[in-house]
């Protein structure tokens, strides 16, 4: 069972590794294809941010961004490959801070091809954070050390 466990973690995250080897070596100077999909909706929340906080809002940069993005589905893949449940929080902080923006279904309309496709992908990232719960779950509900009552010998005389 313990081989099947670490294929299970391994499979699962060569998808978050894999995917921020491809970013990083796509990052260049100028944060590659992901800044370029990620700048426009990054300026929408930075405007939202704005008109709430004023001026004092933080300013995002979005090679900033993508580096973070980068640095925690790395970081969480490797340490979730061990079982750690630091790696399963750190994909799960990726996950909710990159899946209502990447995939804003919310800004299309209902029977629009990007509605559907938008829509699939988040629904997608939900089941991948659902997972990371369900781990951190059975990670938390197993005891790791099973304490065994010591049997006491009777003496003989």
């Amino acid at each position: 069972m313990g081989f099947f466990s670490f294929l299970g973690r391994v499979l699962f995250a060569s998808l978050f590794i894999l995917s921020a080897w491809q970013m990083f070596n796509d990052f260049g100077t100028d944060g590659g294809h992901a800044a370029k999909e990620l700048a426009p909706k990054l300026a929408t929340v930075q405007k939202y941010l704005t008109s709430k906080l004023g001026d004092g809002a933080p300013k995002i940069d979005v090679r900033h961004f993508v580096a973070a993005s980068i640095a925690l589905k790395g970081l969480g893949g490797f340490l979730f490959i061990f079982g750690t449940p630091l790696g399963a929080y750190l994909l799960l902080y990726h996950l909710a801070y990159t899946t209502p923006l990447l995939y804003d279904f919310y800004n299309y309309n209902y029977g629009q091809p990007e509605f559907f496709a938008t829509l699939q992908d988040f629904l997608q990232c939900i089941a991948l954070f659902g997972a990371l719960l369900f781990f951190l779950g059975m990670k938390n509900s197993i005891p790791r050390k099973q304490l065994r009552k010591k049997t006491h010998k009777t003496k003989t005389v």
